[in-house]
Formats: structure tokens, sequence, C-alpha cells
């Protein structure tokens, strides 16, 4: 009992040290990218995006699969994941100090991109209301929406109550292929190089 409070104490002193911008930014970023891709493949692979993206009505709204910029899509998400960083730098001890507050970080994110967006996109609440969209365009998004909100959480969460160098080591080669791989297809997309 006393050994899991000092180790308890240990890994409370172990995330005061990484608090800062620097380090939130970072760790916020990678995990942002990780679990973006993650449910992205797993979500296209479970539901043939590239088919449903050219269906009568979602072909209005999104790019084609093979365009240029949806190529480029996974190395941007580091422009999202340090804006998500500068947001919830504000509230990071709601979200990482107390146990299991992975879940209030799962509820802030999941919560706010299915209920409370700022614009009607498909897969919300808002979409439902304003969109034309039929109710199966809106309902096959959240499936990923959940996964990454669950992924992006406890990710964050496990890197900063257990912080070791693997962490670094794994995300670094992670953001590296992802960023390889999204330029090779993006240069592939505008016939720099043969697919």
């Amino acid at each position: 009992r006393y050994f899991d409070q000092f180790k308890e104490f240990k890994n409370m002193n172990n995330m005061n040290k990484n608090y800062t911008f620097k380090t939130f930014c970072w760790r916020t970023i990678a995990i942002h990218m990780i679990a973006y891709l993650i449910a992205a493949v797993i979500a296209q692979l479970t539901f043939n995006y590239k088919s449903l993206f050219e269906s009568e009505t979602l072909r209005l709204i999104m790019r084609p699969w093979d365009s240029s910029l949806v190529a480029l899509g996974p190395a941007l998400q580091c422009i999202n994941g340090f804006f998500m960083a500068l947001i919830l730098y504000r509230i990071r001890s709601l979200i990482l100090n107390e146990k299991n507050s992975w879940i209030n970080l799962f509820l802030i994110i999941a919560g706010f991109s299915i209920f409370a967006p700022q614009a009607p996109a498909p897969g919300t609440f808002e979409g439902w209301i304003y969109t034309k969209l039929p109710i199966f365009e809106h309902l096959i998004g959240l499936p990923e929406c959940l996964l990454y909100s669950f992924l992006f959480s406890f990710g964050l969460y496990k890197w900063y109550r257990y912080p070791k160098k693997y962490w670094n080591i794994i995300s670094i080669i992670s953001i590296t292929i992802i960023c390889i791989i999204s330029t090779l297809g993006f240069l592939a997309s505008i016939g720099i190089i043969k697919s």
C-alpha cells in the first residue's frame, strides 16, 4: 500500500515536470496524428470511405479519395494537433492529473465533435438537423469519431501517467512514417511520382 502511494507520488512529480507547453504540444500533436491515422485506416477498411465519398450526396461536399489534399491530410494533422494543444493546455490538470481523467478528455473531444460543432458537418448533431444527408451518412462517421476520441484521450493520459523514453521513440518513428507516406501520396496524386 505504501509502495503504491509512493509510486503514485513519483508519477505525479514526473507529470509536473512534463507540463511545459513544449512537451505538452509535442505529445498532443504526436498522439493526435497517430490516433487520427489509426481511426481513419480502421474506418476506411470497415466502411470503404472511397466509395462512400463518391456517393451522390457526399461527393458534393467531400474531395475525391485521390485528391492531393486528401493524400496530404494525415501530415497536415500536425496543424490541428498544435491548435488542440493550445486549447487543451489551459485545462491540462483536468484531463491529466486525476485517476482515469482521460474520460474527461474523451467526453470533451467526442462531445464537441459530435454534439456541439461550430458547423453542420456530416456525422454531427448539427449536420443531422441542417443538412439533407441521409441519416446513414451521418451515422457512418460516428465509430471513427468515437475511436479517435478514445485513442487520443487514453494515449495522451497514459503518456503523462507513465512517461517513458519509448513513447518518444515510437511517436517520432510513427510521425516520420505518417509524413513520408502522406507526402508520397501527395506527390503521386499531382503526378510527380508514379503510384
